[in-house]
């Protein structure tokens, strides 16, 4: 028979080729628009329609100057096919001649199958057209129902086709051929009685006359079970006709060759003496590592300690697609077969298939590999099921059972005794009792870059070690990637590694990489995900947005919208799609997609579902963190996004999760992160910012300072290009509060300013309250006493306007300390005492803890030491108890600062040591610099001179750095932009006065 190789390709995937070897198309919509010309060649596409395709749902104002890009980046690549595209108003046309196109050539060949009749001429047509046909038209670019007319109109004429192609197939006496056609057909179109009809007669003519009554009984069983109908006369007279053992009628067709008029009716089946099958498929060559799982199995399959007429053994492979349970099988399979002389069986059971192969297909296979003839197969699954145990009672045989669908599956195919049992599977099958499980990962890195080494050579790969690792990252170490992946290689010995490393780096097209010949990453997975129910098919595409992180199972409720959706992660978890990676501290199961079923997942998830579920998602994230960080003892000057979508769990699941908020965020830390990225990525700013800002008490509690800045930058940007006016200022607040607490003056001050001016343009009191008390914090911080103070009652009125007492509360605290600083000791200790009052009267023992941190300052300046420790030793306790290291190295720094004074420096010593690791690591440069300080006063006075200068000097130079960024602070009058604080880091007045470099150094 002729094969025809066109050059364009839409039968399948879309494929490019010119002089035997595919030209590759990058990115996903010149392919789609490629595509889209293809399916009308010869015809003008509307520039309209090919937007409509490629933009479904939101449609850029740019569209047709995309469509011109995309045009002209594939002209360059089609002019090596010998095509091109034309610009004809209103859109584009591709010219082709009917052998350049596969759908032309098919219609081409079926038009002149149906001219010549029932010939051969007619026969070999049909079969070339139907050999243009690869899986179903397009199916790697996501679907589009602007193509399904046309692509209906191909299946139609090929479902035809086929059809045709089997009638003369059965004329011709050519009837293993036509069953084989005819099962194909049947998968896609289980409920066509004519295909059923004929596959019962040709079953018949050929001898299989049980095959052929077993599948009326399926295929009547089906109709009754699913349409509540019985078989048509057809159907019935078919029946009949296997009944009464009728013979094939004469060939028809006059013009068909005398040859083919003449093929006999076959012989009757001949029973055969029982055999001993040896049906192994080939062992691997290359089969690399495992060396754990392999002496599991073959230990276990070595028949040496099993009684004879002791129950079957029976273990199970279990893993995600691609992992390599097959492989691992017939190796050991292989390596165990010595000890099974009775033979060894492999039935392939279509576990991914969409219908799974039939126990009673699968039985009558073993049984014809046992030698039991057509006429001695029973006609049911039970007695067939009995008849296989006999034959293999007493005889030492292995049976492996490939890819099974489930248990139900399996059991009909179980032995009796004595036998051994394989079993690969991606599904969990935990029924089976006495089965061993064994679930198979993917590969370790070393191995995984053995076996990459093994297919492309270890000199190649130790030349380019590093690009080597990032193939295997790439490829998530999965087996069946990682073999794509050398095959790839091996078949371009001129690309270095790093060629196809920088490929599959880009994760949206990693899956298009991942395909060499038959073997293809995505049609893998897919063979799994198309088994899934709609809503656990909902929830990986949903799971495929949210990145490589871990997730709790509570994930999958938001997603589907609806609380208690366990049963939808199990069905995911029992087919290896989704991977339990452990169980977090506080008690939540975590879950995590491999890469690249993740990546194949978010290929499919551009519909409007999977963005609601996105938004779903997103909207529990933040109402969860709300209600954490409520019950945080810093929430002070908090900023929420009240338009954004929050989803909350069911109050019972959100209370246990959140008991312990502290846990739960430190859990969840990372997801977090990165769900602010996601959502900044998907457009959605208002969840972004808000998400971003909900964290800031415990970002603030924890003092993970660039997490809070990589969050907030990454929502500012968002909110500036979504142009959320609220969101921009939110973040500009929040960013400005770590330049606070990190000294960096001058950008705070700015920020500060920038936050102030738009909350004062949206009329949102509250916010400019909490800008303005962090330009007074700037300002006192900086020296500017009087600004600061001026920008702290200016606060204060507006609290108390609006009746917020945290916020009161933290500006007569910020007043009383400005008091301290200055010199003001009376006013100082009125304004505290009256914070820590309503500190105390609200509730808020963080209050209590800076407030208490001040007052010990106070008392150590008016001489009265005991109380002051009193006081710091009580802040110390609160911070610590509250798990606050920040405020707490402040508290451990004034309490050995009080410890120096007394000549306790054993103990003062130690403690400033510690708060002096925790500035460091927090990057806050003032705590330093009066830690630094403060110890070489205690050196000093221990008559270590040489180290307190050294101590002293360092202390100096961080000051003269402080000390560049305090003239922004000032620039402006105190009228002009008032400014705003959080729960920023108290100033730190030395205990001992000290003179360095004729400088006099105070803090």
């Amino acid at each position: 028979m002729v094969v025809d190789q066109p050059t364009f390709s839409v039968l399948g995937g879309l494929d490019v080729r010119t002089s035997g070897r595919s030209l590759r198309i990058a990115g996903t919509k010149p392919r789609i628009l490629l595509a889209s010309l293809l399916l009308d060649a010869n015809r003008v596409v509307g520039a309209d329609l090919l937007a409509e395709v490629l933009w479904p749902r939101h449609r850029p104002r740019s569209a047709h100057a995309n469509i011109r890009t995309y045009v002209s980046s594939l002209r360059g690549v089609l002019e090596a096919a010998g095509a091109r595209i034309q610009a004809r108003p209103p859109g584009y046309v591709i010219e082709l001649s009917t052998g350049q196109l596969d759908a032309l050539l098919f219609e081409d060949l079926i038009a002149g199958a149906r001219a010549a009749g029932r010939t051969e001429e007619s026969f070999d047509r049909l079969r070339r057209a139907l050999a243009l046909w690869h899986g179903t038209p397009l199916a790697d670019l996501p679907a589009s129902p602007l193509w399904d007319g046309r692509l209906q109109a191909l299946a139609e004429v090929r479902l035809a086709a086929a059809e045709e192609l089997i009638a003369l197939r059965m004329a011709r006496g050519e009837y293993t051929d036509a069953i084989g056609e005819l099962r194909g057909l049947l998968k896609e179109h289980p409920f066509r009685e004519d295909l059923w009809q004929r596959l019962m007669l040709a079953l018949h003519w050929s001898g299989r006359q049980a095959e052929a009554l077993h599948a009326y009984t399926t295929v009547r069983r089906q109709l009754v079970a699913e349409l509540g109908i019985e078989p048509g006369a057809d159907l019935r007279r078919a029946h009949a006709a296997v009944l009464a053992g009728e013979p094939p009628p004469a060939v028809a067709g006059p013009a068909l060759p005398p040859a083919v008029a003449a093929v006999p009716h076959p012989p009757p089946p001949v029973a055969a003496a029982v055999s001993t099958p040896h049906q192994l498929p080939p062992d691997v060559p290359d089969f690399t590592g495992r060396a754990e799982a392999v002496a599991v199995l073959t230990r276990a399959l070595s028949p040496v300690e099993r009684p004879p007429d002791g129950p079957p053994l029976i273990v199970v492979v279990m893993g995600a697609p691609g992992v390599g349970k097959s492989a691992l099988a017939v190796h050991c399979a292989h390596a165990v077969r010595a000890g099974y002389p009775g033979g060894q069986l492999y039935l392939d059971l279509g576990g991914t298939e969409p219908v799974p192969a039939d126990p009673g297909e699968l039985l009558a296979e073993a049984l014809r590999a046992l030698g039991v003839g057509e006429a001695g197969l029973p006609a049911t699954v039970r007695e067939r099921s009995a008849l296989y145990r006999s034959l293999l009672a007493g005889r030492p045989m292995l049976v492996v059972l490939d890819d099974a669908a489930g248990a139900a599956q399996v059991r009909p195919l179980l032995p009796g005794s004595g036998c051994a049992v394989l079993v690969t599977s991606r599904r969990r099958i935990t029924e089976l009792p006495g089965a061993l499980r064994l679930e198979l990962d993917v590969l370790p890195p070393g191995e995984a870059e053995e076996f990459l080494g093994r297919i492309v050579g270890p000199e190649r790969l130790e030349r380019e070690r590093e690009a080597a690792v990032a193939i295997l990252r790439s490829c998530g170490y999965l087996p069946l990637a990682v073999r794509i992946a050398g095959a790839r290689l091996a078949g371009r010995p001129g690309w270095s590694l790093e060629v196809l490393g920088r490929r599959l780096d880009d994760e949206s097209n990693r899956l298009g990489e991942l395909r060499a010949g038959d073997l293809e990453v995505r049609v893998s997975l897919d063979r799994s995900y198309r088994l899934l129910p709609d809503d656990a098919a909902l929830a990986l595409r949903a799971l495929g947005l949210l990145g490589p992180q871990s997730l709790p199972g509570w994930v999958v409720d938001a997603a589907l919208d609806r609380h208690r959706a366990d049963d939808v992660t199990d069905v995911l978890v029992d087919v290896n799609l989704l991977r339990l990676v452990g169980t977090d501290p506080i008690g939540q199961p975590r879950y995590r997609l491999h890469d690249l079923v993740r990546c194949n997942a978010r290929e499919k998830a551009g519909g409007l579902l999977e963005r609601n579920a996105l938004i779903r998602v997103l909207g529990a994230w933040m109402a969860t963190a709300e209600s954490a960080t409520a019950r945080l003892p810093t929430t002070l000057f908090s900023l929420s996004a009240a338009g954004a979508t929050r989803w909350n769990l069911p109050a019972d699941t959100l209370g246990r999760l959140t008991a312990d908020p502290l846990s739960w965020l430190d859990a969840e830390h990372d997801t977090l992160v990165g769900a602010v990225r996601l959502a900044a990525d998907a457009g959605l700013a208002e969840s972004a910012w808000g998400l971003a800002a909900a964290l800031v008490p415990y970002y603030d509690l924890r003092c993970h300072f660039e997490e809070w800045q990589s969050t907030h930058r990454v929502a500012l940007e968002a909110a500036r290009l979504a142009q959320d006016r609220h969101g921009e200022a939110a973040m500009l607040r929040g960013l400005a509060q770590v330049c606070l607490y990190q000294d960096r003056y001058a950008e705070a001050t700015e920020m500060f300013r920038r936050a102030l001016t738009i909350f004062h343009e949206l009329g949102d009191a509250r916010g400019e309250a909490t800008s303005i008390c962090g330009l007074g914090a700037v300002n006192q911080f900086c020296g500017e006493h009087l600004r600061a103070l001026t920008y702290f009652r200016q606060a204060l009125a507006m609290f108390l306007a609006m009746g917020d007492q945290s916020g009161e509360a933290y500006a007569r605290q910020a007043i009383g300390r400005v008091c301290l600083a200055s010199g003001n000791l009376h006013q100082a200790s009125r304004w505290l005492g009256e914070a820590l009052g309503l500190a105390r009267r609200l509730g808020d023992p963080h209050r209590e803890g800076c407030v208490s941190m001040q007052l010990g300052r106070f008392h150590a300046l008016v001489a009265e030491p005991d109380r002051a420790m009193r006081f710091q030793g009580r802040a110390l306790d609160i911070f610590e108890g509250l798990g606050d290291l920040h405020c707490g190295a402040y508290a451990m720094q004034n309490l050995g600062g009080l410890q120096v004074v007394r000549g306790d420096r054993s103990h003062a010593s130690d403690k400033l040591e510690r708060s002096l690791l925790i500035f460091q690591r927090l990057g806050d440069r003032s705590g330093e610099a009066a830690t630094v300080q403060t110890l070489g006063e205690l050196h000093r006075s221990a008559g270590r001179t040489r180290l307190a200068q050294n101590y002293l000097h360092h202390a100096l130079e961080l000051r003269r750095e402080l000390r560049g960024g305090a003239d922004l602070a000032g620039s402006a009058g105190p009228a002009a932009l008032p400014g705003d604080g959080w729960r920023s880091p108290d100033v730190v007045r030395s205990p001992l006065g000290l003179v360095l470099d004729g400088n006099a150094v105070e803090w």
